[in-house]
């Protein structure tokens, strides 16, 4: 009832009232975006969603296309900028996800979505993180986000499918606006982005 009626009733109303008090936020940092990228305010990539399905996730940008002479992209930590830095920390970054909710492709929590070229690399109980819609934040994001390891972020995903209930997304959802304070988990050793997942070997 509450995964199946209750839920999507609450993340669709709820997102279409936080876009609309975040719109002027939202065009403010876009707008210093587009002249700070060269006119490209927002980052789009496609992520496996519910059942796998993909979809197309919308971030605000915080990285230049900085590359070298060879023409690899530099790393994060070279192209992110001060102003990247800022949105980072207060995860204003992912305002743009509402709009993923909105659309059906998301809900406020669930596992975060990944990158489908994890998908083969995935274990057969990992694989079970997909039977619920992504989200924007959840269960392991509040007990470590990125200063944990693949392993546990995994656990703490099936743990949450497990035992999801009104309660535990209120409580999430609580944890997640005091920790958006906390900047020290969002860097994992010293890096702007989690390393990547390769495997479980």
């Amino acid at each position: 009832m509450y995964r199946s009626f209750i839920k999507p009733g609450f993340d669709f109303c709820f997102a279409f009232l936080i876009m609309c008090i975040t719109l002027p936020l939202l065009f403010i940092l876009g707008f210093l975006l587009f002249l700070q990228n060269s006119g490209t305010p927002f980052f789009s990539q496609v992520r496996p969603g519910l059942k796998e399905k993909p979809f197309t996730i919308y971030k605000l940008k915080t990285m230049q296309d900085t590359r070298d002479d060879q023409g690899v992209l530099l790393p994060d930590n070279q192209r992110i900028t001060p102003l990247g830095k800022i949105i980072r920390k207060l995860s204003l970054d992912e305002l743009p996800q509402f709009w993923n909710v909105l659309k059906g492709d998301m809900s406020f929590v669930g596992p975060r979505p990944l990158l489908p070229e994890y998908l083969p690399l995935y274990n057969k109980k990992q694989k079970n993180r997909h039977n619920l819609k992504p989200g924007i934040t959840g269960w392991a994001q509040v007990k470590g986000r990125n200063t944990i390891s693949w392993q546990q972020k995994f656990e703490y995903d099936l743990w949450y499918i497990e035992n999801q209930s009104f309660i535990l997304d209120l409580k999430i959802l609580l944890f997640t606006v005091g920790k958006i304070f906390k900047t020290q988990e969002v860097n994992a050793s010293g890096l702007n982005t989690m390393e990547r997942f390769n495997g479980n070997n």
